[in-house]
């Protein structure tokens, strides 16, 4: 499908016009019978550019509404009275995302909570060993558990060393970023009262 970006026609819609007796080409989307809402998006009617003109001339938004609806509905502040998920003061962090009810065939909503539960856990592990901000995000750059020795800091960095450095990659310095971050995070885990 083709739109047209300044009149809203939209071209090969395969839809025929829905005034009754016109053949020609519905290429203009109109509100339909059923109002968007919780359900969905709601319904569409088609129409060529004659009928809907016609549509749009007499199209009354607020068919259906009581006055107190149609009051509310043009306040200024109408749909901010609620707070949604992201100007809630946890920005919804504590609590699952609605379409977590939905089916995950490829588990990617479920794979995404449960990293955001594994980083809560870890970030409490961290906390109860008095590990700093710094420090965790240390042991995360170097793919670290917080039990880990100072021989396994040294065997986890000098395995990243080879793996980002530019002369084990045929001169790509593509990894540079990385490489850098691993030799900061050893250095910093290294002179930490952890590793003493």
């Amino acid at each position: 499908m083709k739109t047209d970006k300044f009149h809203g026609r939209i071209h090969g819609t395969g839809q025929l016009c829905n005034a009754p007796g016109c053949d020609e080409a519905g290429e203009f989307r109109a509100p339909g019978v059923r109002r968007p809402g919780f359900d969905g998006p709601g319904d569409y009617r088609w129409f060529c550019l004659e009928h809907v003109r016609q549509f749009n001339s007499g199209y009354d938004f607020f068919a259906g509404m009581t006055p107190e609806e149609i009051l509310k509905a043009q306040s200024p502040l109408s749909g901010w009275e609620r707070e949604t998920r992201a100007f809630r003061p946890d920005a919804g962090i504590d609590s699952p995302p609605r379409w977590a009810d939905f089916a995950d065939p490829l588990e990617a909503i479920s794979q995404r909570a449960r990293a955001r539960r594994d980083d809560h856990l870890r970030a409490a592990e961290a906390a109860r060993r008095g590990i700093s901000p710094d420090e965790r995000k240390a042991f995360d750059t170097l793919a670290l558990n917080y039990d880990a020795d100072r021989r396994m800091l040294r065997s986890r960095y000098s395995e990243l060393v080879r793996k980002y450095h530019p002369d084990r990659n045929g001169g790509d310095r593509g990894h540079e970023g990385r490489l850098q971050d691993v030799v900061e995070a050893y250095n910093l885990l290294k002179a930490s009262r952890l590793f003493a």
